[in-house]
Formats: C-alpha cells, structure tokens, sequence
C-alpha cells in the first residue's frame, strides 16, 4: 500500500511539474514575443468562472419584385420592406480546464428572442432557451469537438417543420445562432502559426458564414488586421478590425441544420435559385489579450441577391433582393 502511495505522489508531482514548467514555457514565450513587438492571442478560461455573452443578429431586408433597370423607382409598391432580429444571451463554463491542452466548456443557452416584422409566429431557435452543450477548445481558441453543438443544431432545425404541413419550413434564424456559436473565436483561432505571435498592421485570412432569411448555403472571405494594442484599466485590448467579400465555396464541415427536399413558407417560398451580386463590410473586434478573451464584436455587411420566381410569368423581372446584416457580441458583467 505505501509502495503504491508513492508512486502516486511520485506521478502528481511529476505532472504538477510539468504543469509548471509549461506555464514557464509561456510565460517566457510571451516576454520574447513582445521584446520583438509581437503578442500572443490565447483564449483562457478559469476554473468556476463562468463567462456570459449577448449576441444580437438583425437584418433590414428589401425585396424588389420588379426591378428598373435604370433611373429612379417609379413604383415602391413593388418593393417589400421587413426586418427581423435574435437576441441571445449564452454563458460558457469551464468543465475541464488545461491552460496548455484542450479545454471542456459547457455552454448554456440562458435565453433566446425572436422578433420580426411581419410575423409573430415562434421561432424554431427560441427552443434554445434551457439547453445545453459542450465542446473542447485549445488555447488558440480552436474548437476540437462540435459534435454536441452540431447534434443541437440538427434538432431545432426539424422544429423549423410544422408537423400539420409535411415539408413547409417556416422562417427561422438558426443559421444565426451557427454564426455565433460556430465561429466565436475565429479571429485569433485563424491566425496561421499562433504561437510565433502576430505584430500590429499583420493581417490574415479566414471564412465566415452569411446567415440569410432564405434558405442559401454561402459564405464570406474575411481578412483581419490587427490594427491597435489599447492600454486599458481592464487590461490591454487588441482591437482587431475585419473586412468581407464574397467567397467562392462554403466548407465541407460547415453544419446543415435541414435534410430533405422542402419548400419555405412566406415571402421566400415564391423564390428559388439564388445568386449573390454582391458583399462588403467590415468589423471590429477587443479581444482582452491579458484576460485571455473577447470583450465585444461588431459585425456589419451588406448583400445583394437575384433570385427567380418560382412560377415565372413571361417578361418578368428576376427579383432583387438587398440584405443589411449586423451581428454583435458583448461580454456580460
């Protein structure tokens, strides 16, 4: 019994100093980092501290069903105005933490609100009020495992179906929540060799989604630059700004929260074949460099669309359709 008490010990002690000759490590990177002008974005999380965020995605959306090919309107009529909006409020608790490996999070949906302009209907994504999943992260802020996260977006994805209507989909703004949820570190977890440090002025590459009213698989090239390093009370802030274009293909991995052919209630169920004309905008990002996490993001692009109806009348205009976007995300205090 005692011989296998001391090989315990022997093994804790073992790891502990493992642990703190890790901790050394980057400490000691980090001081090197900065001595040549540089930082090191991780993300970290401490034991028992839970980290709540409200994330808000809204969008102006115009429908011109009959579009001038040039000059002014001379028929607004024909142009259908709506807006709709989710407001989320998500906290992320460490189940597991390993500063240097992969750490387990659970995150908790704590509430979830739909608002639209023209229906009062609920919303599939507000049933994501109460739930629960987790995920693993490594210090680059790179998410390991989504198999619960994608699991949770397959199911609210069959209540977007009325079990009265076969394969009617009403509207729904789970693509929103994937927006949020599936890229939320992405501006440090993209930065190619993260631990060689990133300088300020450096840009890099990545991909986002484009959540869209109508059922449209696309995505948008992004390019971060890390424009500043601010001095705050709070710790120092890198403010990491962010500009978007069409991309050419969506990722394979990228989650599909519908299977199966169907047809979408309202306004969109009269449209097929949509073809983006076109995407700009940009963003801001404060990721708390010293805490190890984000503060707050904005988001902000602009689309364009043609799209075809989808029983066409001879010499009708394809229709246009023009999207303003804005996701936002802010720490909770």
């Amino acid at each position: 019994m005692k011989t296998a008490l001391t090989i315990f010990t022997a093994v804790v002690l073992s790891v502990l100093a493992g642990c703190a000759d890790r901790e050394k490590e980057l400490l000691r990177k980090k001081k090197q980092l900065l001595s040549e002008g540089k930082e090191l974005l991780t993300v970290d999380f401490q034991e028992a501290q839970t980290l709540r965020y409200k994330f808000v995605s809204s969008r102006d959306i115009e429908v011109d069903w009959n579009p001038g090919k040039s000059g002014p309107r001379l028929d607004k009529s024909t142009v259908d105005r709506s807006s709709e909006s989710m407001d989320m409020v998500v906290a992320y608790t460490p189940v597991k933490v390993k500063p240097y490996g992969l750490t387990t999070i659970k995150a908790t949906c704590e509430s979830v609100k739909v608002k639209r302009s023209k229906d009062r209907r609920k919303d599939a994504v507000e049933s994501l009020a109460g739930k629960t999943f987790t995920f693993t992260i490594d210090p680059t802020g790179k998410i390991e495992d989504y198999s619960q996260l994608d699991s949770l977006i397959r199911e609210i994805g069959k209540k977007a179906f009325r079990s009265d209507t076969g394969r009617i989909k009403d509207p729904d703004m789970i693509c929103d929540f994937i927006a949020s949820q599936w890229f939320l570190w992405d501006s440090v977890s993209s930065i190619e060799r993260a631990f060689e440090g990133v300088s300020v002025g450096q840009t890099w590459k990545s991909r986002l989604s484009v959540p869209t009213p109508m059922v449209s698989r696309k995505a948008r090239d992004v390019t971060y630059t890390l424009d500043e390093i601010r001095q705050t009370g709070k710790g120092r802030l890198a403010v990491i700004r962010s500009s978007y274009s069409p991309a050419e293909s969506v990722p394979a991995g990228w989650p599909i929260p519908y299977v199966g052919a169907f047809q979408m209630r309202g306004t969109f169920g009269f449209l097929r074949g949509y073809k983006m004309l076109g995407l700009e905008g940009q963003g801001e990002e404060l990721f708390n460099i010293d805490a190890g996490r984000i503060e707050q993001y904005s988001q902000q692009y602009q689309t364009q669309w043609e799209a075809s109806l989808l029983f066409a009348l001879e010499g009708a205009a394809n229709p246009r359709i023009t999207i303003k976007q804005k996701l936002t995300m802010q720490l909770l205090k």
